[in-house]
């Protein structure tokens, strides 16, 4: 009698091990207000109408190479994105206040940037959004002579 609860206390040990392991291929639950597509970068886009949101350049890329090779100056007109050819020009609409700038794409911006275009320092003053760092905006892609129609001064 000793020996059949020393065998039986020894069975209960050894399979109350195995029924509370899990199996190694589980997978970890996913985490709750995550998606597949949270966190993956915009796809550009090379639309001549456009809808998103325009930030503006920060100080520090102020006398540093764009893109195309031109030296990045804030107070010049000009755009980052990433969809259009460098040397584009297009018409930046901000639509909280309908003001609106013609600007050069000569930049490109961060491949994981979720934005549209980015500005410099001097268009985004004059479409009046300086103090709130980010803003909706249309973007038009203008036709290859609208700069000299325009009167814009095109650096070669």
């Amino acid at each position: 009698m000793k020996h059949l609860t020393r065998i039986l206390l020894a069975l209960c040990l050894l399979f109350a091990g195995t029924v509370k392991g899990q199996p190694a291929t589980k997978k970890p639950a996913p985490k709750k207000g995550k998606t597949a597509t949270a966190g993956k970068p915009r796809k550009a886009s090379t639309d001549r109408v456009q809808y998103g949101t325009a930030s503006f350049y920060s100080n520090k890329f102020n006398g540093k190479p764009t893109a195309n090779g031109e030296i990045y100056d804030s107070q010049k007109l000009t755009a980052a994105h990433n969809g259009l050819p460098l040397g584009t020009w297009i018409r930046v609409t901000n639509l909280r206040n309908r003001r609106s700038v013609v600007v050069k794409v000569n930049d490109r911006l961060h491949y994981k940037n979720p934005r549209l275009v980015d500005l410099s320092r001097a268009a985004a003053k004059k479409l009046g959004y300086t103090g709130h760092g980010l803003t909706r905006v249309k973007l038009e892609v203008l036709p290859d002579k609208s700069a000299e129609i325009l009167g814009l001064h095109i650096n070669k």
